[in-house]
């Protein structure tokens, strides 16, 4: 279960990974917390057209179906709203009723009953400053850690379902800078501009996370393209995330990234696999994720370093 914050996050965070194991015979199911609708138009070539700008939320709808597609994954809505991405200093308030401002324990029982329903052995999410920080990303890692501390707990939201417990869960690690430089010196080595100067600039002042997980999934990037290129209104098809061809990025880098934040089953790091240490049979992966008696046997998770939005 990959649990997402707006329409687009799913294809440009894990998205190859996904279609991977969709691929190797997993059931994947994508989560997306929002509808997206405070987005704004990021594809210059669309920001002046009427139907999207009339009809926004079922633009979304219509480019998030056709990223489910092109990944093969399963995909729900949470039903959230879209919080927006304040700017100024300072921040102004968010608007009531969007989802960072919901109680969490709403948010949770929300999660809790898609996690009961689907039964996922491993979970993936943003980290505690949301990868970046958005609220809504923020509010996704909240959002995905209390609701896998509670899915197995019989007393936790007793009318969601039947409990649950996935095993693993872990924090996006995408954009680390080490893949930045890559991708950067390639591109520069080839006599071409690189669009990430500004970037790295940006994160070479930024404390980087300690990354675990490693998952080859180049045969996938392609896939993951199609998805991205779905989401027209956020993706610009000349941006950098098609900066550097995929056979050049299958040869420099071809692994998406994760940080595992908490482990119910014993794992050695580093891992080339989100599936590292739950068990191969079905059956007794079921058994163990049904128990609701498990203690983490590894847990790096840390308190939120963002600001706060009233």
């Amino acid at each position: 279960m990959a649990v997402h914050a707006h329409p687009d996050d799913e294809s440009s965070k894990g998205g190859a990974t996904t279609a991977r194991y969709v691929h190797d015979g997993a059931e994947v199911l994508v989560v997306t917390c929002t509808g997206g609708e405070r987005g704004d138009v990021l594809n210059s070539r669309l920001k002046d057209d009427p139907h999207i700008q009339r009809d926004i939320v079922e633009v979304r709808r219509q480019e998030m179906a056709r990223a489910q597609a092109a990944l093969g994954v399963q995909h729900t809505w949470l039903g959230f709203v879209d919080s927006g991405l304040p700017e100024g200093d300072p921040l102004p308030a968010l608007p009531d009723g969007c989802f960072y401002r919901e109680p969490l324990e709403v948010a949770t029982e929300a999660l809790v009953r898609e996690i009961r329903r689907f039964r996922p052995h491993v979970m993936t999410t943003y980290d505690e400053n949301g990868g970046y920080p958005h609220p809504d990303h923020v509010m996704t890692n909240r959002l995905s850690v209390a609701a896998f501390e509670a899915a197995g707990d019989p007393e936790a939201f007793p009318h969601a379902g039947e409990p649950w417990q996935p095993l693993k869960l872990y924090y996006i690690g995408g954009f680390s800078l080490d893949r930045i430089h890559t991708f950067h010196e390639a591109l520069v080595a080839a006599g071409k501009e690189s669009p990430f100067v500004d970037w790295i600039k940006r994160a070479e002042g930024r404390p980087q996370r300690t990354l675990t997980t490693w998952v080859e999934c180049s045969a996938f990037f392609d896939a993951r393209d199609e998805a991205l290129r779905s989401h027209a209104t956020q993706i610009d098809p000349d941006g950098f995330f098609f900066a550097v061809p995929n056979d050049v990025q299958a040869d420099l880098w071809p692994t998406e990234e994760y940080e595992l934040a908490i482990s119910l089953v014993e794992t050695s790091l580093p891992e080339d696999d989100l599936f590292a240490g739950v068990p191969a049979s079905l059956a007794e992966a079921d058994a163990l994720g049904a128990r609701t008696d498990l203690t983490a046997v590894h847990d790096t998770r840390t308190a939120p370093t963002v600001r706060e939005w009233q």
